[in-house]
């Protein structure tokens, strides 16, 4: 069996068709969806962009033990195990991560290809560096399809099948679209806001409500370019279907489609994933278009649904397409890609594989899973979104979800937060306060997931209370 693994960074669960939307255009999704086991409770581990990415290499809650940081030497990677196997590993990214300042991420891959920065000049340090490589790479409001990084991607993975496609092989797919700036074509991003003028709305990662001039129709305007920029990824999604369909390999290969996050346009009153603190004395004011520069500073960051849901699909030859409902999580491909290619997991890896649940889709899922950023303390510096270490205003937080509840652990006194699933998937209510035995063992849960992973006594002991 072949493996192509396709992740898409920041695709919100919600916005897909698939999954119940009914204004988006994600036609491409959705027909691998009718093919394939669709997963409804999905959710990320480590938290955000690399951390996520550690977990998909090692199958393991790096969340514990690691940050925004090279791979751990020791490490066993899936890409290394395949390769030992004989399998032909390849992988074709434009996320703009993988090797930049030490990453090592390319550890195992025969053919490891990242999508050339075109405009992209700057070095670490020059004060042109920002983590939004994509606004000097692309032209700002007209880009032409091709200049954007999906499509780009695709094509360079379509050209390596032409010349792997009858080895037994496993093929990594990585775009950062539709990761902001979300600049795709005009066409893409006229159906959902008619009379489009090109303006690229950028996401301040704070509340709304701290967002000096912030109108409900600049989020609304956001979020139809985050919607055309899915739909450009879904296009292309499909082209490279058709040709892995055109090659016949749909009788022998396996295909994973997945996220590492969602996003908030404004619900909860974010307009992020993160947020930056709004001290003052924290940060420099950024530039537009830019993240604050360094140091800069983290403060509160919750993760609820609309950022540690995510879509999953698995399509499996032979298999009949399911939909799943048990809990599972990111941790969890890694061992279901060894398990689809024959290869036996090694005991560190901590993830389950998903291929029993895909065959049999009443089997129990995962009794919680936990997502959150790296285990930091208030004051620790952290690489959290890229190579710049920011400090930490307060310690990071964790979500243990279970199939009907969802705890947000805060240190801070008073600042967890319970929700009930079942009857508010959208977390509006808060009622820990109604059920606060509930939070004592899903906070019980935490703590236990926290000594099983050995994270160091220093950021488990703060962590040892529920404060209510």
């Amino acid at each position: 069996m072949n493996v192509i693994w396709i992740i898409a960074d920041s695709v919100r669960r919600g916005d897909i068709g698939v999954y119940g939307n009914k204004s988006v255009h994600t036609p491409s999704i959705d027909d691998l969806a009718a093919k394939s086991s669709r997963f409804d409770r999905h959710y990320a581990a480590s938290f955000p962009t690399m951390p996520t990415r550690a977990d998909f290499m090692t199958g393991r809650w790096t969340l514990s033990f690691m940050q925004w940081t090279p791979i751990p030497q020791e490490e066993i990677l899936l890409a290394e195990l395949l390769r030992s196997a004989g399998i032909n590993t390849a992988a074709i990214v434009d996320t703009p991560f993988y090797l930049r300042d030490g990453m090592n991420y390319d550890r195992g891959f025969v053919t490891f290809q990242e999508i050339p920065d075109h405009f992209f000049v700057a070095k670490s340090g020059d004060p042109l560096y920002t983590p939004n490589r994509k606004l000097l790479e692309r032209r700002p409001q007209h880009p032409l399809e091709l200049d954007c990084f999906a499509p780009q991607t695709f094509i360079k993975a379509m050209e390596w099948l032409e010349l792997n496609y009858k080895e037994h092989f496993f093929l990594y797919i990585d775009t950062w679209d539709p990761h902001e700036p979300w600049n795709a074509p005009n066409y893409y991003t006229e159906p959902y806001w008619s009379d489009y003028d090109g303006e690229i709305v950028m996401p301040p990662y704070q509340y709304c409500k701290d967002v000096p001039g912030l109108t409900e129709k600049e989020l609304k305007k956001a979020h139809a370019t985050y919607c055309g920029e899915l739909t450009m990824v879904d296009t292309w999604v499909g082209n490279f279907l058709r040709q892995v369909e055109y090659m016949g390999l749909m009788e022998n290969t396996a295909i994973i489609l997945t996220t590492d996050h969602g996003f908030y346009f404004g619900e909860h009153d974010i307009f992020g994933k993160m947020i930056f603190s709004t001290d003052p004395s924290d940060t420099e004011p950024p530039a537009p278009g830019m993240y604050p520069k360094t140091p800069g500073a983290w403060a509160r960051s919750p993760l609820y649904e609309e950022v540690a849901a995510i879509p999953l699909l698995i399509y499996v030859p032979g298999i009949p397409s399911s939909t799943y409902s048990g809990l599972t999580s990111g941790v969890d491909l890694m061992p279901t890609v060894l398990e689809l290619m024959g290869q036996e997991i090694p005991s560190p890896v901590e993830g389950h594989s998903l291929l029993s649940k895909i065959k049999d889709p009443t089997l129990p899922g995962r009794e919680h899973v936990i997502t959150a950023c790296p285990f930091i303390n208030a004051g620790d510096k952290d690489q959290l979104v890229d190579h710049i270490l920011r400090t930490c205003v307060t310690a990071s937080m964790a979500t243990v979800t279970t199939d009907e509840w969802s705890l947000l652990y805060d240190i801070e006194p008073g600042g967890s937060e319970l929700y009930n699933l079942t009857s508010d998937p959208s977390q509006i209510k808060n009622v820990i306060a109604l059920h606060p035995d509930v939070a004592r063992e899903l906070h019980r849960l935490l703590v236990k997931f926290m000594q099983d992973t050995n994270v160091q006594k220093r950021l488990l002991e703060p962590r040892l209370e529920l404060r209510l």
